[in-house]
């Protein structure tokens, strides 16, 4: 099973630039993308909808043209969620999860406290009432693959720029300590990339200043999190680097599914 997620920065600007292309020659079975930034009715162009795919999206209902996931998948879920209870964050676009059979998949995206104090408040709000969500997935006994924008780099391995970082979002001690406790060695969750190559130092987003990108300093901020369960089935993985999309690249995950 081939699970592919993308944060689009604009997924209409990510179309434009070739990503359907790109994604129909990869034969996902999965597609979780962050950011479509557009309405669903916006996305309903076949340009949008790959032959052999549905798609469900959960758009911003605060603010049109911001945030925004989706899912697309070959197969037809059993089930799709769309809220987590909490409407401040629901209603941001943030979070979608599709379920087949005992595997769930869900699009999330995290918000970025990059913008200044006020925003990381609420970012450090949406961790700590997450935390007891995720560790009620972890424990359910569903094998869950959380993909998306996290906003969180985890260690020096994940960021070019590290000593540099150490107060800015996305860098900051709290936000890695809460992620690094919630993937605790042993019974945690576990993080398809670093699984598959401990000593890994890719990135998944660059910033538009500069040149970032051509001179590849870059975060890990996209990451596909898995139940232990389903540590065993991880295959392979890549990050799709060639070809840009958005200031982030395609991280794709191969499963023994």
């Amino acid at each position: 099973m081939r699970i592919i997620s993308f944060n689009a920065n604009g997924l209409r600007s990510a179309s434009s630039k070739g990503f359907f292309d790109w994604f129909n020659t990869q034969d996902a079975d999965v597609l979780c993308v962050q950011e479509t930034k557009a309405q669903e009715h916006q996305l309903a162009g076949p340009e949008f909808l790959p032959p052999g795919y549905k798609a469900w999206f959960r758009d911003a209902s605060t603010k049109k043209g911001y945030s925004g996931v989706a899912i697309y998948a070959k197969r037809e879920p059993d089930e799709i969620r769309t809220a987590l209870g909490w409407p401040e964050f629901d209603e941001e676009g943030r979070y979608l999860e599709a379920r087949f059979g005992n595997l769930s998949v869900v699009s999330f995206y995290i918000p970025s406290g990059s913008s200044g104090e006020l925003r990381q408040g609420y970012k450090f709000q949406v961790m700590e009432w997450l935390a007891p969500i995720l560790q009620e997935w972890r424990d359910s006994g569903r094998d869950y693959v959380l993909c998306g924008d996290w906003n969180i780099v985890r260690s020096r391995l994940d960021i070019r720029n590290w000593t540099s970082n150490q107060k800015n979002s996305g860098c900051l001690p709290a936000e890695r300590d809460w992620f690094n406790q919630m993937c605790v060695e042993g019974d945690g969750w576990v993080d398809a990339y670093r699984a598959l190559h401990p000593e890994g130092q890719d990135y998944t987003w660059w910033s538009n200043r500069g040149a970032a990108r051509a001179n590849n300093v870059g975060w890990r901020i996209d990451y596909q999190i898995v139940t232990p369960s389903l540590r065993e089935r991880l295959q392979a993985c890549s990050i799709h680097t060639e070809t840009r999309f958005s200031d982030h690249a395609p991280f794709i995950v191969d499963y023994a599914i």
